[in-house]
C-alpha cells in the first residue's frame, strides 16, 4: 500500500511533537474512540461534549466543544486516510463524503486545515507527532496564535493521563 508522506512547510504548517509513556494502540484507541475523546481532547478548562466518530476515509469526525462561558462550538470534517495504530488523517475542508466545505461561522476556527497524527513505537513509549496544513500563511498564524502548541501539549497531556486510568 503506498501511503502518502508528508512534509512540513514552515510557512503553511504547525507541528508538534512529543515522545509520551504509552503504546501506540492507546493513543490510537483514544484519537479513535467517541468515547475517550470526550474526557481528553479539548483543553481545559474547556470541554467536549458530543464525539461522531466514522472510522473510515470519507467517514466524519464531529465534535462539540464548550467553552469556560458555555458557549458551544460544533466542528465537522471528513477522514482522509486511516493506518491503525500508525497513521489518521482528517481535515475540516471536507465534509464526509469528500464533499467541499467551509467551516461553520461558530466551529472553534474559522479556517480549513488538515491534520496527521502520526504514531511510531518508541521503547515503551509513543513518538507522537502532529502536522497541521493551512492553506495559506495567514491561516497557519492564526491558528499558533490560538496558542496551538499549548492546547495541543495540554489536549496530549490530557489523553496520557486519561488512556492511563483505563
Amino acid at each position: 500500500m503506498n501511503r502518502l508522506i508528508h512534509q512540513a512547510d514552515p510557512d503553511l504548517d504547525l507541528v508538534f511533537e512529543r515522545v509520551v509513556d504509552i503504546p501506540p494502540h492507546l493513543i490510537w484507541a483514544a484519537w479513535t474512540t467517541e468515547e475517550h475523546i470526550k474526557h481528553w481532547f479539548t483543553p481545559a478548562p474547556w470541554r467536549t461534549i458530543g464525539c461522531t466518530i466514522d472510522l473510515r476515509p470519507g467517514g466524519l469526525f464531529h465534535t462539540v466543544m464548550v467553552s469556560p462561558e458555555g458557549q458551544e462550538f460544533p466542528n465537522s470534517g471528513c477522514y482522509l486516510e486511516i493506518v491503525p495504530n500508525e497513521k489518521l488523517v482528517w481535515t475540516n475542508a471536507l465534509q464526509p463524503g469528500y464533499r467541499p466545505a467551509r467551516p461553520p461561522a461558530n466551529a472553534s476556527v474559522e479556517f480549513s486545515f488538515s491534520a496527521v497524527i502520526s504514531l511510531e513505537a518508541q521503547g515503551a513509549g509513543t513518538r507522537y507527532s502532529a502536522l497541521v496544513i493551512h492553506a495559506d500563511a495567514d491561516a497557519c498564524a492564526r491558528h499558533k496564535a490560538m496558542g496551538f502548541h499549548k492546547g495541543w501539549g495540554i489536549a496530549l497531556d490530557q489523553l496520557v493521563a486519561y488512556m492511563k486510568t483505563l
